[in-house]
């Protein structure tokens, strides 16, 4: 199986290249000239667009081959009261130029909206702020050119006192989305409420696939066996992206391979935070099972060292290597597993 490894937004290896660069609506408040205040949120875009570029030449330069956008990239984007702003138009070369580079070198990208956009809330008033941030998501990278391989990944959401409840009204919201929302998505399970059988059960209703996150399940397993997740649910996964490369008129697994996330307990004390580096063993022996089926994956990592967290985990895979069969580094972001 050959797994591609990527990184969450930031880079420590560039510097002065924050793609979340900022301004409060209240020192925005502050400014005299509303117009010029957008002009100077516009100028703020174009520059984490330019990071992000950045960022991007970096990947390929090192054999990175997956990166998730930041979700920050335009300030403000979504605030109530610059609704009447569309900032695609002054930004459109800038995001054709992320875009074209991101095409041209094959680099899997995608978003990871922000907690609050929940499609299981029973308040119709953070519905619709879900669904403009979702929006805010989908234009970006439509303005990128980026077709509907390119994902945005979600949560269920909460489960406001009955997650039976939640995860039915998930469904009928969910479902209720035109098809440019709805064929954007991938469904996550997450670290507290919805695990892996009642996630990927939310995905195959509202067809869409489903994103393992390997960490979330270690700390949310619910009643969920090794065997299970292996078995049964793992292969149940897969199909959710087999069926949505058949949607697209993709024949290659490769293109779109089946995709988790990875990343390793803080401390004893913080179990669900993220660690600044991604333990090798643990990973690997989720790989290899999911070797037995699955040709191709991609492993986004979320450490809080970013792509040096990803650097670091080759090196210790290059040690693992030299000592077990079945490990080989292909480059600085893809390895070759192969079963237990």
């Amino acid at each position: 199986m050959i797994v591609r490894l990527g990184f969450v937004a930031m880079s420590l290896q560039v510097e002065n290249a924050s793609p979340s660069r900022t301004m409060t609506f209240a020192n925005f408040s502050k400014l005299n000239d509303r117009e010029a205040g957008i002009r100077k949120l516009e100028r703020i875009a174009e520059e984490n667009l330019r990071s992000t570029l950045r960022i991007l030449k970096h990947c390929k330069a090192s054999d990175i081959q997956m990166y998730r956008f930041s979700s920050k990239l335009i300030p403000l984007a979504t605030h109530e009261d610059l609704l009447d702003w569309n900032p695609f138009e002054a930004l459109a070369p800038a995001f054709q130029e992320v875009g074209e580079f991101v095409q041209k070198h094959g680099i899997r990208v995608s978003f990871h909206p922000d907690h609050f956009c929940v499609f299981s809330t029973p308040r119709p008033e953070v519905l619709a702020k879900s669904e403009l941030d979702l929006l805010n998501h989908i234009l970006m990278l439509e303005a990128m050119g980026l077709d509907e391989a390119t994902k945005c990944n979600i949560h269920i959401g909460g489960a406001y006192g009955d997650k039976v409840v939640a995860g039915e009204r998930f469904v009928r919201q969910f479902s209720s989305l035109s098809p440019r929302f709805k064929h954007r998505i991938t469904l996550e399970n997450d670290d507290k409420t919805f695990n892996v059988r009642e996630t990927l059960e939310a995905a195959e209703q509202v067809e869409v696939p489903m994103v393992l996150d390997i960490h979330h399940h270690s700390v949310n397993a619910g009643d969920i066996s090794d065997d299970e997740l292996y078995e049964h649910l793992w292969p149940r996964i897969v199909q959710t992206w087999d069926k949505e490369r058949e949607r697209l008129g993709i024949a290659s697994t490769s293109q779109l391979p089946p995709k988790i996330h990875a990343s390793s307990p803080k401390s004893l004390s913080d179990p669900r935070g993220h660690a600044d580096h991604v333990e090798a063993e643990p990973l690997v022996q989720f790989l290899r099972h999911a070797a037995r089926n699955t040709e191709y994956l991609d492993c986004m990592l979320e450490a809080k060292s970013k792509d040096e967290a990803l650097m670091k985990l080759i090196e210790d895979l290059r040690q693992l290597e030299a000592s077990a069969e079945g490990i080989k580094v292909l480059d600085g972001g893809r390895v070759e597993i192969s079963t237990d």
